[in-house]
C-alpha cells in the first residue's frame, strides 16, 4: 500500500460537495466574459435578472463526469514526461513571483530575462521536479507580451513541459501558435500537450474577462487547465475548514463546468492557492497551518469526485532561505505528498509568493526528493518472515554485506545531494562550515557551469521570435538579451554570503 492522508470524513465530503452544487444553481456566479456567457447559456445555464449565470446541478453532475481522471503531459520533443492522475505526485516550481532574490548578492531586486534563462537552465537538471513553470515575471519586455517571453525561454532552454498561463485575454492563442512549432500542427499538440495553464477564480463567486477569454483559449486549443481560486480564509471564504472547503469546491466547480461545456473531455485539474488572512498584520500567510489543511480538505473533496488535483504548497512565507523556510517547505511537501497531489506548485518560492530563489529552487528539489521517496509502495522485499536475516546478523554480528543489503540499499536508502548535510561535524568544518544556504548557492553554481546549452532548429525560433513580436506595440523594438550558456566547465564554487553571524568553528 502507499503511505496517505485524508482529514475529512466521506459522509461530509459528500455534504460539501452537495452544498456548492446547491449554491451554484441558487446563486451562481458573476460571468464578466461576454462570450462565455453566451455559451453558457446556448448550453442550457440561466441567468437571474441581476446577470448572474446559475449552474443547474445536472449541468455540473454532468461535467464532472465528463471530466478525465487523468492525462499526460508530453516534452518539448513529444514523449510522454508525467501522468498527472490517481495518487502520482509532481513538484513544480511555484508561480507569480514579482522578484528575484538573487543568490549572487543576497538582495531581492526585480527579475530580468537572464535571471528566468538561468532558472530555466537550473531547473532542467533537478530530477525531482519532472516539469517547469514560468515561476515570475520579467521586467524588460512589453508587458503584453512578456508571458510569451517566458515560454519563449522555457521552450529554448529546457526540454521539459511547463505550467504558465497568460496575462492578458488575447495571449493564449500567441501561446498555443508557438506551442504547436514543436508538434505536427494544432492537433497535435491537442494529443500530446505540453503545457498547463492556471485559469484563476476572481473571488467573491466571480470569473473575469480574462479568465473567461483564457479557458475559452485553452481549451479550444487542448490546453489542460489547472482552476485555481486564491481563498482567503477570513476575509473572503469562512475562517472555518468546512466552510472554507465549500467556498473553494464552489469556485471550482464553475471553472471545471466551464471547460467541459466548451469542450467535454477536457482536461482540468481542481486546484488552489489557499491562505489565511492573518488579522493584526493583514497578510496572507500560504505557509499558514490552517491553509495547509484546506489544501489537503479541497484535495480530498476532488478525489471523491475522480478529478486530478493541484495545489500550491512545498513553499514558504519567509523570506531567505532558513530554518522557517526549510520546516515550511519539507511539512508541507509531505502533507502534499502524503495525500496525493497530483502537480505540486511551490519549489522556490519565498515571501507569500512574491519572490523566487534559485538556492531554494535546488533546495527545495533535495527535500522533495526525500518526500517522494516516503511515499512510495510499501512492500514486502524478501523480509518476512525473517529468519535467514536473523541467521546473516548473528553469524557476522552486522547485515552490511548481506546479500539482503546490498541487493536493496540503492533503491531502499534515498541518499540525497552533498547540499543536505550528513556528515560529522569534523568533515563539515573541513569542508568551510558553511550553513545550509551558502551550500545551495555553491550548488547553483555548480549546475548552471554544468548546463549545456539546448539547441534549437534556427528556422523555428525566429518563427518563436515572429510570433512574440506580432503582439508587440513596437514589433521593431530590441528583444533582451539573453546569451547562450557558456561550455560546461568544472564549475568553482562561487562567493558564497556571508552574514553578520557568529559561527561556531571549534568542534
Amino acid at each position: 500500500m502507499r503511505p496517505g492522508l485524508n482529514i475529512l470524513e466521506p459522509a461530509l465530503i459528500g455534504r460539501i460537495v452537495d452544498e456548492a452544487k446547491r449554491v451554484l444553481a441558487e446563486h451562481g456566479f458573476e460571468i464578466r466574459g461576454a462570450e462565455m456567457r453566451r455559451r453558457l447559456l446556448e448550453a442550457g445555464l440561466t441567468q437571474r435578472d441581476d446577470g448572474r449565470i446559475l449552474f443547474p446541478r445536472d449541468i455540473v453532475e454532468a461535467a464532472i463526469a465528463s471530466a478525465p481522471a487523468s492525462f499526460q503531459l508530453f516534452d518539448r520533443g513529444g514523449q510522454p514526461r508525467a501522468d498527472i492522475g490517481e495518487d502520482r505526485v509532481h513538484f513544480i516550481p511555484g508561480s507569480s513571483g514579482l522578484k528575484m532574490l538573487d543568490h549572487r548578492t543576497g538582495e531581492t531586486r526585480g527579475a530580468t530575462s537572464l535571471d528566468f534563462a538561468e532558472y530555466i537552465r537550473l531547473g532542467d537538471g533537478l530530477a525531482n521536479i519532472p516539469y517547469l513553470a514560468t515561476a515570475f515575471s520579467t521586467g524588460d519586455l512589453e508587458p503584453q507580451v512578456s508571458d510569451a517571453w517566458r515560454l519563449y525561454l522555457c521552450l529554448t532552454n529546457s526540454t521539459k513541459p511547463v505550467v504558465s498561463g497568460a496575462f492578458t485575454e488575447d495571449g493564449v492563442p500567441r501561446m498555443a501558435e508557438m506551442m504547436a512549432l514543436f508538434r505536427d500542427g494544432a492537433d497535435d499538440l491537442r494529443a500530446r500537450p505540453m503545457s498547463i495553464f492556471t485559469i484563476t477564480a476572481t473571488g467573491n463567486f466571480r470569473y473575469s474577462e480574462d479568465s473567461c477569454q483564457n479557458l475559452i483559449d485553452c481549451v479550444e486549443a487542448g490546453i489542460p487547465v489547472e482552476i485555481v481560486p486564491v481563498t482567503l480564509m477570513g476575509l473572503i471564504a469562512p475562517v472555518t475548514l468546512v466552510g472554507a472547503t465549500v467556498f473553494h469546491t464552489i469556485d471550482v466547480l464553475a471553472g471545471i463546468t466551464m471547460a467541459q461545456v466548451i469542450r467535454p473531455g477536457a482536461p482540468v485539474l481542481f486546484g488552489g492557492a489557499p491562505a489565511t488572512f492573518h488579522m493584526k498584520i493583514a497578510s496572507s500567510p500560504m505557509a499558514a497551518i490552517e491553509a495547509l489543511q484546506l489544501d489537503v480538505a479541497y484535495v480530498a473533496v476532488a478525489k471523491s469526485l475522480g478529478l486530478p488535483t493541484q495545489s500550491y504548497m512545498a513553499l514558504s512565507d519567509a523570506k531567505t532561505l532558513d530554518a522557517q523556510a526549510g520546516a515550511e517547505t519539507f511539512g508541507s511537501a509531505l502533507l502534499a505528498a502524503l495525500a496525493g497531489v497530483n502537480s505540486v506548485s511551490g519549489p522556490g518560492m519565498l515571501d507569500f509568493l512574491l519572490v523566487f530563489s534559485l538556492p531554494k529552487l535546488v533546495f527545495d528539489d533535495a527535500m522533495c526528493g526525500q518526500v517522494l521517496h516516503f511515499v512510495r509502495e510499501v512492500r514486502e522485499l524478501n523480509d518476512l518472515p525473517v529468519h535467514e536475516l536473523i541467521d546473516q546478523l548473528m553469524a557476522d554480528q552486522h547485515l552490511i554485506m548481506a546479500p539482503h543489503t546490498t541487493e536493496h540499499w540503492p533503491s531502499e536508502l534515498f541518499l540525497p545531494s552533498t547540499l543536505i548535510d550528513r556528515d560529522n561535524r569534523e568533515a563539515w568544518l573541513r569542508a568551510g562550515g558553511k550553513e545550509i544556504d551558502e551550500r545551495a548557492t555553491d550548488e547553483v553554481n555548480r549546475r548552471l557551469a554544468a548546463y549545456r546549452q539546448l539547441e534549437t532548429d534556427p528556422v523555428l525560433d525566429a518563427e518563436l521570435l515572429r510570433i512574440i513580436r506580432s503582439g508587440m506595440d513596437d514589433p521593431d523594438a530590441v528583444l533582451p538579451v539573453v546569451p547562450p550558456a557558456p561550455e560546461p566547465a568544472v564549475a568553482e564554487a562561487g562567493p558564497a554570503r556571508r552574514h553578520n553571524r557568529r559561527r561556531e568553528r571549534a568542534g
